[in-house]
């Protein structure tokens, strides 16, 4: 089982960097709901197999985080007919370099918490704190308000496998307040999205000062 969440691990860093270079922005979108399946894969081997909680909460991760959000997206990105981030405010290339140097900071971070145990979890750790990472840059160098999006899920994907490596035996409750949030925050984003395209013919959020400016 240890194989499996390393080999799971790997595929996350992979999702990661998959995010910090794409411009498509329907590749995001898949790459989130891999995520979401990747983390399913490691909290079944992280907790007790047949434990209820573990069955719900799995059942919340694939279902809402792997489907609905991004089903949600993909409406919301066709609606607005932009497929692309073509000028970021950091380009794909930095992004990845950058990406590469946040990775050795988790790494370095991770080393230095000083309350891990099991060698599984001390590979799966940075992990996650690299997923928050990856998530946090999306929403400050990206300029397409969909692509911010897919940051914040990434971001809040990153805690939560962050929070799940450490909680033994009652994940559910704070997942369920977590996911409430973001789920009410994606379906107020998406809504936000669509107006503003509709009203201003794109959704590019730095050029909405030019509005507010000429005022």
């Amino acid at each position: 089982m240890e194989h499996i969440i390393n080999i799971a691990s790997v595929f996350l860093i992979l999702v990661n960097f998959r995010l910090l270079a794409t411009s498509r922005i329907m590749a995001c979108i898949q790459a989130l709901s891999f995520q979401a399946l990747l983390l399913g894969i490691v909290l079944v081997i992280l907790h007790p197999v047949g434990n209820l909680l573990v069955i719900i909460s799995l059942i919340v991760t694939t279902i809402i985080k792997g489907m609905i959000i991004p089903w949600f997206m993909r409406r919301t990105t066709l609606k607005v007919g932009v497929d692309r981030e073509l000028e970021p405010f950091i380009g794909y290339t930095p992004s990845i370099v950058i990406g590469a140097l946040l990775l050795g900071v988790c790494i370095f971070i991770s080393n230095r918490l000083g309350i891990l145990t099991e060698k599984t979890i001390n590979f799966f750790i940075p992990i996650t704190l690299f997923t928050m990472m990856s998530g946090l840059f999306l929403i400050i160098a990206r300029k397409k308000a969909i692509t911010q999006v897919a940051g914040y899920l990434s971001l809040e994907n990153g805690i939560y496998a962050f929070g799940m490596a450490f909680t033994v035996s009652e994940p559910l409750i704070v997942e369920i307040g977590i996911l409430t949030d973001v789920f009410t925050a994606i379906f107020i984003m998406g809504i936000t999205i669509y107006h503003i395209n509709k009203e201003f013919d794109h959704i590019d959020i730095d050029r909405l000062s030019l509005y507010h400016g000429g005022k």
